[in-house]
């Protein structure tokens, strides 16, 4: 639940600090006072968009900073998303300047809007002012009738296999309509991919082949080279290793006498060792390299092969491997694509597949929307609607998206007429306290922790408020309820109450909002009575609804 809120320079609030109870709260006063900052405020700080718009004028930025006690759902949140719950609690904190930039804070850690939505959703839910508009929309009406049953991961998979079987429909119309240029890319791609695949070039081949040709074209310079190299130091005339063998053997006996020339025969001994290895490879070398103008054509003519082919393509020739992948992967997905009779089997299968999913969404469907409209027709009768009768049918459609039937509200306004469609024949008052009913049955149904409703009262009175302000007390039974309402039957059925007022100073106006004592509630319920004139009489009605 919501413990407290902080409001800073947001809209015509200068700063505000709320503290929040369980049960069944009320937010009231003058049309123009600012009731419903309150609840744009905590909207803000749970992820809805904003602007500068929303700074106060003459501040730097609004900031408004939400504490909720949490629950298991918004923990696995939490711990998913690496951020830790304080002691059974999280901090939502939201700022925008005013440039308009935000800024999102989840326990102090930066987060984004989305991520404050994601976890809002698990910690709030807002019935807004004009939600009984929204039940006139098609998709509003489905949308809430699945979110009721708690279909939401079904409709979402049949939204996906909806959409592989259209790409695969769509893709078997392609083929039938472009079949002669589907036809001619694939000989192009299998012309390609056959010259490629002839002439075989291995990864790493065309750096070998050009190492090799390199040898094989300076061969007669090498072997010239190594042997020139290996006269001198082992058999010429006077070859070096001789002499130096020759001086290290003196050196040694001179060593003998003078220890002073032992470091220099430390250094010349290695140098020995490293020209007797050096003869050891230059013999090896020249068994291996031998003069071989067959083999040196034949590499010249692979090299001219795989660099012509390079050029065709218009790649590098060590790229000539990777292209025949791709070129072979382009072709087998046209050969998969181009397989008429394939495509119409897998386009079979994914409809059935679809439908099969459509089908059972719809049984589902069916059962929540008789619960739903029982449920809502019980509520009409309290809320002067006796005889009324609600009514959700489902009507076979096109397939699509969102399933394979129509969902549409009917309404009876009374007894002996029959249910027709929502929009054509309630009046505002009628869909507000049906859009009201709804609102409840539905968050009875949920688990989030907090009910907002803002003026979602509005187009009744009388008795029927009464009875809207215990409906709402009674869900305060089970979770914590806030409401912005102009009712005094409704506000009376409050736990706690807070008073909203508009102060203007030195030209400036700002808004309060004030908790409310005992004696100070009987003059708030006696001023939504009887206007701003409170009589005697009005404050004794006050003090009977409140005996209420």
């Amino acid at each position: 639940m919501l413990r407290t809120l902080s409001i800073r320079d947001f809209v015509i609030v200068d700063q505000i600090e709320l503290e929040f109870a369980a049960g069944f709260s009320v937010f009231t006063g003058e049309t123009g006072a600012g009731k419903s900052i309150l609840i744009d405020a905590l909207a803000l700080a749970l992820g809805e968009r904003g602007d500068a718009s929303v700074v106060r004028e003459g501040a730097s930025k609004a900031d408004i900073t939400a504490e909720f006690a949490t629950h298991e759902a918004a923990n696995a949140w939490l711990a998913a998303n690496e951020y830790q719950a304080d002691e059974g609690g999280v901090l939502l904190r939201r700022v925008i300047d005013n440039a308009g930039r935000s800024k999102a804070f989840i326990n102090g850690v930066a987060a984004s809007a989305g991520q404050l939505r994601a976890l809002g959703e698990l910690l709030v839910d807002i019935h807004g002012q004009h939600a009984h508009q929204s039940l006139l929309k098609a998709d509003a009406q489905r949308a809430l009738l699945d979110t009721q049953a708690g279909l939401q991961e079904q409709t979402k998979a049949l939204a996906q296999s909806f959409k592989v079987w259209r790409a695969v429909a769509k893709q078997r119309t392609e083929f039938e309509t472009n079949a002669k240029n589907v036809l001619q890319e694939r000989e192009r791609l299998e012309w390609q991919v056959a010259e490629l695949d002839k002439l075989a070039v291995k990864p790493g081949e065309w750096s070998d082949i050009s190492n090799e040709h390199s040898r094989l074209a300076h061969a007669a310079s090498l072997i010239e080279g190594a042997q020139e190299a290996l006269t001198l130091i082992s058999e010429s005339d006077s070859p070096m290793l001789s002499r130096l063998t020759s001086l290290t053997t003196k050196l040694g006996k001179l060593a003998d006498v003078d220890e002073g020339l032992q470091p220099v025969l430390e250094v010349l001994e290695p140098a020995r060792i490293q020209l007797q290895e050096a003869v050891y490879a230059l013999n090896d070398y020249l068994d291996r390299l031998e003069l071989d103008p067959a083999r040196l054509h034949k590499v010249e003519a692979r090299l001219d092969a795989i660099h012509s082919t390079a050029r065709k393509f218009h790649v590098e020739p060590d790229v000539l491997p990777h292209k025949l992948i791709e070129l072979s992967g382009q072709l087998q997905q046209l050969a998969d694509a181009s397989d008429l009779d394939a495509l119409r089997a897998q386009e079979e299968k994914l409809q059935a597949v679809y439908m099969t999913q459509a089908q059972k969404l719809g049984k589902s469907r069916a059962k929540a929307a008789l619960a739903l409209g029982v449920a809502v027709t019980a509520a009409m009768q309290d809320l002067s609607m006796t005889g009324g009768r609600f009514e959700i049918a489902l009507a076979p459609c096109e397939p699509s998206a969102a399933g394979i039937e129509q969902i549409e509200f009917l309404v009876a306004g009374h007894a002996g007429t029959a249910p027709r469609p929502l929009a054509k024949v309630a009046s505002g008052g009628e869909l507000a306290r049906i859009a009201l009913a709804i609102s409840v049955i539905t968050s009875s149904a949920t688990a989030t922790p907090t009910l907002i409703f803002d003026e979602v009262d509005s187009g009744i009175g009388g008795a029927v408020a009464e009875v809207v302000g215990r409906l709402l007390r009674r869900l305060g039974q089970d979770r914590q309820v806030l409401c912005v309402t102009h009712l005094p039957q409704v506000a009376s059925q409050a736990n706690q109450h807070f008073e909203v007022s508009k102060t203007s100073t030195g030209g400036q106006t700002l808004s309060h909002i004030t908790p409310l004592s005992a004696a100070s509630r009987i003059e708030e319920i006696a001023r939504m009575l009887g206007g701003l004139e409170i009589t005697a009489t009005t404050r004794k009605h006050a003090r009977e609804l409140l005996a209420l």
